[in-house]
């Protein structure tokens, strides 16, 4: 078993719905579905947390990657029903991986594509370039 994982999803960003009315928030969705498949899937470990806001507006819907001592990756333009199965991969190959970096090949389109950024985990030092 992997580490402890948390993700966290942004549920403050509104889309214009299809009709003209009031504008959704996906991320509401994304959570409460997302939590539902990986309670399906027995996944242990794993933390879906609703946050106010990631600051990725104009990339909804959003979430965030988070273990202790490992990488944080934020990933924008996520939708829920063509997704979600991608997130839940993902997040149990981030929980398998010693540092959280998911090999490139691994990861599911969205997640090659979506990747707003990479975090080092706290303490983070970058090791020394080794001498020829």
């Amino acid at each position: 078993m992997g580490s402890e994982v948390d993700i966290f999803v942004c549920i403050s960003c509104r889309q214009q719905s299809e009709d003209g009315g009031d504008p959704t928030r996906p991320g509401v969705e994304l959570a409460s579905e997302l939590k539902a498949r990986l309670a399906a899937s027995n996944a242990h470990g794993i933390t879906v947390r609703e946050v106010e806001c990631l600051a990725v507006c104009k990339r909804p819907s959003t979430i965030a990657l988070a273990a202790g001592g490992k990488w944080t990756y934020v990933i924008g333009d996520l939708e829920t029903e063509a997704h979600l199965a991608d997130i839940v991969t993902t997040a149990l190959a981030y929980q398998r991986a010693a540092n959280g970096i998911v090999p490139w090949a691994e990861r599911p389109a969205p997640f090659r594509k979506g990747v707003i950024s990479r975090i080092p985990p706290l303490g983070f030092e970058q090791p020394a370039p080794e001498s020829t």
